[in-house]
Formats: structure tokens, sequence, C-alpha cells
């Protein structure tokens, strides 16, 4: 499904974000995800407004990380004990940059995805979080905030598809070119999903 580029209006896009979400990420079925061969994890699609627009924040991990250094992501990483995976969601956001768990308001849940590199199954939430919000970077995993207005995402100079065989299967890969950083892999993926829902949303 291509994604259809919204112009902005008024200093942005307007409407009751979190019910129109809320309701359309609860009615959709989830595709999930089982394999033993794989590590459970989770991560957090924050959005907020800012200035009358809707945001995403991602966030660029160090060089100090085992796997997908420097590259663009959402705060999250592996299930710890019996943990649900939204815990741990929650959890790792806290660790990476600093949100409490109680300033996030959870809108759902969008498709599992595996990385083809690190070997995780990654179940992503959309949350709301606050905006200012006074965010603490922890230096070791993840190395800085990066906020991108979601007209700016959406627009269709800013990405592009193609399709790739990775161990021997044929899977899209979606690249989110912003500044001079380009948002692909797992993150690239959870991100189109999200846009292509929130069109929904806009549209509804």
């Amino acid at each position: 499904m291509s994604i259809v580029c919204l112009k902005r209006k008024s200093g942005g896009i307007i409407f009751l974000m979190d019910k129109k979400l809320k309701e359309i990420l609860s009615r959709r079925p989830k595709e999930r995800i089982s394999d033993d061969k794989l590590v459970p994890a989770a991560v957090l699609l924050p959005i907020y407004y800012k200035e009358g627009e809707v945001n995403i924040l991602f966030t660029r991990r160090t060089d100090n990380v085992r796997t997908h250094k420097r590259q663009i992501s959402f705060p999250g990483g592996a299930r710890e004990g019996d943990e649900s995976l939204l815990q741990t969601a929650l959890r790792e956001s806290q660790e990476e940059i600093g949100l409490a768990p109680g300033k996030v308001k959870i809108l759902g849940e969008l498709d599992d995805t595996v990385t083809l590199v690190s070997n995780y199954i990654v179940s992503p939430f959309v949350g709301l979080i606050p905006w200012p919000y006074d965010f603490k970077p922890d230096g070791v995993e993840t190395d800085e905030i990066i906020e991108a207005p979601l007209p700016t995402l959406l627009d269709e100079e800013s990405w592009h598809h193609k399709t790739e065989v990775v161990a021997g299967r044929k899977v899209t890969a979606y690249y989110y070119h912003y500044r001079d950083d380009v948002i692909w892999g797992a993150t690239g993926r959870i991100l189109h999903q999200f846009l292509d829902i929130f069109v929904q949303a806009v549209k509804g």
C-alpha cells in the first residue's frame, strides 16, 4: 500500500489523534511471529504534538552497542524475565531516554517484525507522550534524540522502497530520508506500517 502525501494545513495535521488511532489499532488483527530461535523484543513508537504538528521520536544508537551501531531506531530492546512485551518497551524507553512509563498513553500495537541481522522478533507499541519533556539519552545505547515532523516523513519525496533478497527470501525494504539520516531496516518497516495507519486515521 502506498502512503498518501498529506499537505500541511493551519500549521499541522490537527485531529483527535489518540481516539482515531486507538480505534484503528484495536480493530485490526495484529500479525504475530513465533519462533523459538529468535529473541522476543519490543519497541515504543512515541508520537507527540509539538506546535500544532504531530511528531515521531527516534533515537540514534551509540557505537557501544553490539549490533546496529549508529542506526536510527525506536527505544526498545530484548524482553527480560517474565515481563510482558509492553513492559519491555516501557522499561527500555525509561532506561534509554528517561521516559517515565506513567507518561506514556498506549494507543495500540503494530505487526511483529524480525530484525534480519540480530535475530529479534520485535513487537512495536504506539504511544502518545508529552511534549515538552526532559529526555535523558543514557549514552550507553542511545546517543541522541531525533524529532521528525510527521508531514515530512509522509512527503513522497522523502522515502522509497525496494525488494531485497535476504537469507533466501524476498523482503520489502523501506528507506526514509530525514535531514542527513536514513531510517531503514526493521525501523523503516515499522514506520511504514504506522504511517499507513496514520493516513487511514486522517482520511477517516
